[in-house]
């Protein structure tokens, strides 16, 4: 994968790039990644994202609207450990996140709006491949996404070869 690239220049040169407008926070150990969006809607329950990171993650990045909810973090190291291992670029979390030490060690990309020490409840709802809305912007699972310190773009369109 082609990560010799910056938001600001793929902006620039791809005007239908669409920017996800949050302060997002870098917690994974890649400030930089791309891939191919696979969408999830949740609230307080990282069931779905637990089962996801369980599979074949092939390059993509999970993008989730996790309701920008920062009580309970969607996201922590026994995930994202396994999300390394199953091959995924990335996760994209409008909500929170914890063990930020240890996300910070491992190869995967993690943007995030911040942290928080408590796990979600397991409650086994959410739902994935639906059209999401964060920052204004709606993605789509299919979508491209491309990350780094700048901020997160989205394209219908492959931007560079992934």
């Amino acid at each position: 994968m082609n990560l010799d690239f910056s938001t600001p220049d793929l902006a620039d040169s791809a005007p239908e790039a669409r920017a996800l407008l949050h302060a997002w926070q870098d917690f994974g150990a890649m400030e930089r990644f791309a891939g191919v969006a696979l969408t999830v809607k949740c609230f307080e329950d990282n069931s779905l994202i637990k089962e996801l990171v369980q599979q074949a993650g092939e390059g993509r990045v999970i993008v989730v609207d996790g309701g920008c909810s920062l009580r309970r973090a969607l996201l922590g190291d026994q995930l994202a450990a396994k999300a390394v291992e199953n091959g995924w670029a990335g996760l994209v979390i409008a909500g929170a996140v914890r063990d930020v030490e240890i996300l910070e060690t491992l190869q995967l990309g993690v943007k995030a709006l911040g942290a928080c020490p408590q796990k979600t409840d397991k409650r086994g709802e959410g739902q994935r491949d639906l059209p999401i809305e964060i920052g204004g912007t709606t993605v789509s699972s299919g979508d491209y996404v491309y990350a780094d310190r700048n901020g997160v773009l989205v394209s219908a369109e492959a931007l560079l070869p992934l």
